[in-house]
């Protein structure tokens, strides 16, 4: 895409976005960037990008090897996920081999730079390693190799990581558990509990989550997650939190009913986050976004975000990447893209102005939730 294309597109879609941007109401203005404006008890981060699809693209790894992209998450973000450096696959390839290093960098920078981390994820139907997915394990041993990597891995991090996704699409479009998910189909929906009870004496102090898509509306998903919660709540399982991932398309609607679903996890006492958020278009030919659609991305991110600040504990609010350069929706989705707050240059997209302007008002009226009820 020519950056002259995009300069172009950059003014129609300001211009059609003036609408509802709401303009910066404390000093800061143009230089204020996405943490500074944010209200003082609310993180906003993003993925870290690396592992994963990005082994297979034409460019180096991208955290450590591209400067000016850490440059722009160390100054915007005070949160940082991993995005697959911390996944099974990625930090634990061999039975009894552990690959550490990428996630300890991200680790570091975070806390060089001011950031929290969110640990992600210990219990998952995919991206596991193919020792794991293709061994011949007894139930005995298979729950051991779970204790054991939740142990060394949340313990190798212990008073680092502020929350860990511990339990990842845990339930299919039907609220059934997944039996993709090897724990899950070779020991019962009953290892979920260990895995917090596990992840919790590894790290007392990390709050832990459930995490799923496809939960920003209310349902039969959503439905699955409140029983569940309630059961663990109840059994005194160390379950401290709730997160919607919002990876959405403009194929549906804006999530108008995400700040309901927050609430109903809220009102058990649980904390609730924001953690994988982008919004994905089919493009047009060319490849680059019309006006309109830009002026419509960022009113989806704008949505997610207001949902967060509308619900007490809602404390954590994260986008799957910044910037298109590094974004996981091209190889995922062909025919979409386009899903992330800047472009590749790291200028700045509708969507990154409303988020930034939305967390400055919130601020400026002094948006202190996060002190209700516990």
């Amino acid at each position: 895409m020519k950056r002259a294309t995009r300069a172009v597109v950059a003014v129609l879609a300001t211009t059609a976005t003036l609408s509802f941007v709401v303009q910066p109401v404390q000093a800061g203005g143009k230089d204020q960037t996405l943490r500074s404006a944010a209200p003082r008890d609310l993180r906003i981060g993003t993925a870290v990008a690396g592992g994963g699809h990005h082994v297979d693209q034409p460019y180096p790894d991208p955290f450590p090897n591209d400067k000016p992209y850490r440059q722009v998450l160390a100054k915007e973000f005070n949160s940082a996920s991993p995005e697959n450096q911390m996944k099974w696959e990625f930090i634990h390839p061999e039975r009894n081999k552990y690959n550490f290093g990428p996630a300890d960098a991200i680790v570091r920078f975070a806390r060089d730079n001011g950031q929290a981390v969110r640990g992600h994820t210990l219990l998952w139907h995919s991206q596991n390693p193919a020792w794991l997915n293709e061994g011949t394990f007894t139930e005995a041993e298979l729950r051991k190799i779970l204790k054991d990597h939740i142990t060394k891995v949340v313990g190798r991090y212990k008073g680092k990581i502020h929350q860990w996704d511990v339990a990842n699409e845990i339930f299919n479009e039907n609220g059934e558990y997944r039996q993709e998910n090897i724990f899950i189909r070779e020991l019962g929906p009953g290892i979920v509990a260990d895995a917090f009870r596990w992840a919790h004496q590894a790290d007392p102090k990390a709050q832990l989550f459930l995490n799923d898509y496809g939960v920003e509306w209310p349902g039969v998903k959503v439905d699955a997650y409140e029983t569940l919660a309630k059961q663990l709540l109840a059994a005194r399982v160390p379950l401290h939190g709730f997160a919607s991932q919002a990876h959405l398309s403009m194929r549906y609607g804006a999530p108008d009913q995400l700040a309901g679903v927050l609430q109903r996890f809220d009102n058990l006492g649980l904390k609730t986050a924001i953690t994988e958020l982008d919004v994905r278009m089919d493009l047009p030919e060319g490849g680059v976004p019309t006006a309109e659609q830009l002026a419509t991305q960022a009113t989806y991110y704008k949505t997610v975000l207001d949902a967060c600040l509308a619900v007490d504990d809602c404390n954590s609010f994260t986008i799957w990447g910044f910037t298109d350069k590094y974004s996981w929706v091209p190889v995922f989705f062909p025919s979409e893209g386009a899903a992330t707050v800047m472009w590749e240059d790291f200028t700045k997209k509708p969507a990154y102005y409303a988020l930034r302007d939305t967390l400055a008002a919130a601020r400026g009226h002094g948006h202190g939730h996060g002190h209700g009820h516990h």
